[in-house]
C-alpha cells in the first residue's frame, strides 16, 4: 500500500477489502499485505478474493493449485453424484486450505447462474450446470465446505446471470423473461441457498421485475424478490461498482444501491478518486446490516478439519480424470 492508501483506508474504515491479481505476487507478500490492510482498520476486517477456479481465479500456478472450474463437477455428477459430492469438498477443502493460509476469509463463489442457451459466455463453465436442481445441489456442498473450513462463501449473482446475452463488464444487460420463467429457473438455486451468509447483486436489468433499474439498484429486485420471494437474509453485497454496466457518479451508485436495499457496497479497481467518491456516497452499516454481520459470523466453524493436502489432490485428480 502507499501512504495515500493506508491513511485513506484509516480514515475511511471500510468493512472489509477484496485482492485481485494486481495484488498478488507471493504467498509471503499476500500475508504481509492482508496484515496491512487490517492493520489500517485495526480489527479484523474480512478479506475477499474471487477465486472460484477455471477462468476466474486469483492464485495461479506455479504458486498455487491450479484450480478447476465448476462445470466439471456438474459433468460428474451426472453419471456419479457421490464422486461428484466428494470431489468438491476435496476441492473446496483445498482453495480453503490456500486461502487462509494467506489471511484471506471471504471467497466470492459459488456461482449459483443457470446459464440459458445463447446466453454470452461470461458464466460458461464458471457454473455447474443448465439444471437449476444440480446448481442448487453443489452449491450447497460449495457453501457448506467453506464454512467448515473457516471461509466465508458469497452466492452470486443473485437474483441470477444465467440468461444475460451481454458481459457486464462492459454492457447493461437486460432480461426480459417472464417472471414464472425466472422462477421456475434461475431463482431456484438461490432459494435453495438462502440461508447464505452473503450474496452478490447481478448488474441486469430483469424487466418483468423491475424495467427501469438493474437489480443492484432496484428497490423492488431487492426487497420483493431477494428478500422477500427467495428469502434471502444475510449480507447483500453489490457487483463491482465501476462495472460498465452501471452509469453516474460512483457517489450516486453508491448510495443508490444502499437505498435500494444492498448492506455493502463493492468497489474493485483501486483507483483512489474513484474510492474516495464511493465512501462520500456510503454510509456506516445501518441496524439491520449490523444484524447481520453479527449473525454472518456465527456460521464459520470454529474448530477446523485437518486436511492432508497432497491426499486431497490425489484423491481428487483421481475423482475428477480417473488417474493419480
Amino acid at each position: 500500500m502507499s501512504d495515500e492508501e493506508r491513511r485513506f483506508f484509516t480514515a475511511s474504515d471500510p468493512l472489509g477489502f477484496i485482492l485481485f491479481a494486481r495484488n498478488i505476487e507471493s504467498p509471503d507478500q499476500v500475508r504481509a499485505l492482508t496484515a496491512a490492510l487490517r492493520d489500517t482498520v485495526g480489527r479484523d476486517a474480512p478479506i475477499l478474493i474471487d477465486q472460484e477456479g477455471g477462468r476466474v481465479r486469483r492464485l495461479r500456478p506455479p504458486q498455487w493449485r491450479d484450480a478447476p472450474a465448476m462445470l466439471p463437477f456438474g459433468v460428474l455428477h451426472a453419471r456419479d453424484p457421490e464422486a461428484a459430492v466428494r470431489a468438491l469438498r476435496l476441492n473446496i477443502g483445498l482453495m480453503a486450505v490456500e486461502l487462509r493460509g494467506l489471511g484471506v476469509d471471504v471467497d466470492c463463489a459459488p456461482v449459483l447462474d443457470v446459464p440459458a442457451p445463447g446466453a454470452h459466455d461470461i458464466i460458461g463453465d464458471r457454473a455447474f450446470s443448465n439444471d437449476p436442481a444440480v446448481v442448487a445441489a453443489l452449491g450447497r456442498v460449495v457453501m457448506e465446505a467453506f464454512l467448515e473450513n473457516g471461509v466465508y462463501p458469497v452466492i452470486k449473482h443473485i437474483p441470477g446471470h444465467g440468461r444475460a446475452m451481454a458481459d457486464s463488464h462492459f454492457d447493461l444487460p437486460v432480461v426480459d423473461a417472464s417472471r414464472a420463467d425466472l422462477e421456475a429457473r434461475d431463482f431456484v438455486p438461490f432459494r435453495a441457498l438462502a440461508d447464505a451468509p452473503f450474496a452478490m447483486t447481478a448488474h441486469i436489468v430483469y424487466t418483468a421485475l423491475d424495467a427501469a433499474r438493474p437489480a443492484t439498484t432496484s428497490p423492488t429486485v431487492i426487497r420483493d424478490v431477494i428478500r422477500d420471494a427467495l428469502g434471502f437474509d444475510g449480507l447483500l453485497m453489490t457487483d463491482d461498482l465501476s462495472m460498465k454496466a452501471l452509469t453516474g457518479r460512483f457517489e450516486d451508485r453508491a448510495s443508490d444501491s444502499l437505498a435500494a436495499g444492498c448492506d455493502l457496497v463493492l468497489h474493485c479497481n483501486g483507483v483512489m478518486e474513484e474510492m474516495r467518491a464511493v465512501i462520500a456516497g456510503c454510509r456506516p452499516l445501518d441496524a439491520a446490516a449490523q444484524a447481520r454481520w453479527a449473525r454472518v459470523q456465527t456460521q464459520r466453524a470454529a474448530t477446523l478439519p485437518v486436511l492432508d493436502v497432497a491426499e486431497a489432490e490425489a484423491e481428487l485428480a483421481h475423482l475428477l480424470t480417473g488417474r493419480g
